[in-house]
């Protein structure tokens, strides 16, 4: 049992306004909150648990501030949100039963990939392009996909959802980062329902962290909202290069 001393929350706290801001932005909170967690002295099991809990209340601000916004249509997603939530339910009860060693090291090989592809690749602007799947078919193949491995994996899901909104839906970065926010919380919210039976969260603690989530997930929804690509790019790139390093870091 941690001793949670008053400088010790406000510390968690601190963090969780920080991954809040950079998570509603482009995403990779995790790479920041998960590890404070685990420092506190929770273990792997209940540090996973306890970030869910906090991490609803970010991606949820998130994705309203968006909505909020008009740039995303909540009663239209609605049925992509309720597939998300259920894959990363799924896949937080399956991850004890499926070996994720093997997608462990390809994983920073993609996050790689994917921070090239927003530094360089021409013309990734906040306006839509060419559609590649329809609405309905990226709901059934694309979102599962990604909410499975969230509640499986975690790190890196973000990510996959902005590169599936901006190659395969054909939606401009800021719109591609709103809905990806929506979908991160559904996701995240199945997890955490599947988590509260075996991880054990530190619910107060969790809640505490989840109030400064929403105070940055506010700011950096603001900020992503006025500037839009030109900050969500660069901030993408940077956060997905560290997410690699930090799991090659783990491996080694």
């Amino acid at each position: 049992m941690i001793d949670l001393t008053v400088e010790l929350v406000m510390l968690l706290m601190a963090a969780a306004f920080a991954a809040g801001c950079i998570d509603a932005i482009a995403g990779g909170g995790g790479l920041i909150t998960l590890p404070v967690l685990m420092l506190a002295g929770l273990s792997p099991a209940q540090a996973l648990a306890t970030n869910k809990v906090q991490g609803v209340f970010g991606a949820g601000t998130a994705a309203l501030s968006y909505a909020a916004r008009g740039l995303v249509d909540l009663r239209s997603q609605w049925k992509s949100a309720l597939i998300a939530g259920a894959a990363g339910a799924a896949g937080a009860v399956l991850i004890s039963a499926i070996p994720t060693d093997g997608l462990r090291l390809i994983l920073p090989v993609i996050l790689v990939g994917i921070a090239l592809f927003f530094a360089f690749k021409p013309g990734l602007d906040d306006l839509d392009r060419t559609r590649r799947l329809t609405p309905a078919v990226f709901a059934a193949t694309v979102v599962p996909l990604i909410g499975l491995y969230d509640g499986l994996v975690g790190p890196g899901a973000g990510a996959f959802y902005m590169i599936g909104f901006v190659t395969l839906a054909g939606y401009g970065v800021l719109k591609a980062t709103a809905h990806t926010k929506l979908l991160n919380f559904a996701s995240n919210l199945g997890g955490l329902a599947a988590f509260a039976l075996v991880g054990q969260p530190l619910w107060l603690l969790g809640a505490a962290m989840g109030a400064a989530q929403i105070a940055g997930a506010m700011l950096g929804a603001r900020l992503a909202s006025r500037v839009g690509a030109r900050l969500i790019k660069p901030l993408l790139v940077v956060t997905s290069t560290l997410l690699a390093a930090r799991l090659i870091w783990q491996m080694l």
